[in-house]
């Protein structure tokens, strides 16, 4: 059995402020460092194998938490950064709304391609079920442990367990450092084992902030 746990970064003050960060490199702030240092017992007690994170530094961030009580190194891969949101980075979601009034509700309304210069979902589902599956390989028959963004999660566990859009709208999105877990058998392929596993409760945040 090879376990995968997709991990979403700590807090950030753009999440904090519903600020679309996309492939904007933003920081932690002190909140999602308290969050990481929290989680990072859980996740040591699964005893990974090897510790993957976007490039992004809330991602790798927050592996670092995991990495001080493992020991393991943290492999960045780009392909698991969050979903570019074109046109809407740095804004506002009530500003990316009055600004791009068509395109919000496009996306609102779950369009996998909603315009704006935005990945398109089928695309960010590719990227990063790719970055899972070499992440796998890393330990096959073991425990990974990938640091990744919210709306980037969804998209690459969506991909592996081979599920439409309308079936992902139905999850709900990770809080800020808790995580999903998937495992992969010989019999069953890859299957969701558990969601939104965390130690903190903070209130949830649209995918892209």
């Amino acid at each position: 059995m090879t376990r995968l746990v997709v991990w979403r970064h700590g807090n950030t003050d753009w999440n904090a402020a519903s600020r679309v960060q996309g492939q904007t490199d933003v920081s932690l702030n002190d909140l999602g460092r308290e969050q990481a240092r929290a989680a990072a017992p859980l996740l040591a007690a699964l005893r990974p194998d090897a510790v993957v994170a976007s490039d992004l530094s809330r991602a790798a961030d927050t592996a670092a938490a995991l990495a001080q009580l493992t020991g393991l190194p943290v492999r960045t891969d780009p392909r698991l950064r969050e979903r570019h949101f074109g046109q809407w980075q740095g804004l506002a979601l009530t500003e990316a709304a009055e600004r791009f009034p068509a395109e919000y509700a496009r996306w609102r309304a779950g369009d996998p391609d909603p315009g704006a210069g935005i990945e398109p979902l089928d695309d960010l589902g590719k990227r990063v079920g790719e970055a899972l599956l070499a992440a796998a390989e890393l330990a096959d028959g073991g425990t990974v442990v990938i640091a990744t963004h919210g709306g980037a999660a969804r998209q690459g566990v969506g991909h592996l367990l081979d599920w439409d859009h309308s079936v992902l709208r139905s999850l709900g999105s990770l809080a800020n450092c808790h995580w999903t877990e998937l495992r992969r058998n010989d019999l069953r392929g890859w299957h969701l084992r558990a969601h939104n596993v965390g130690l903190t409760t903070r209130p949830v945040l649209p995918d892209p902030v």
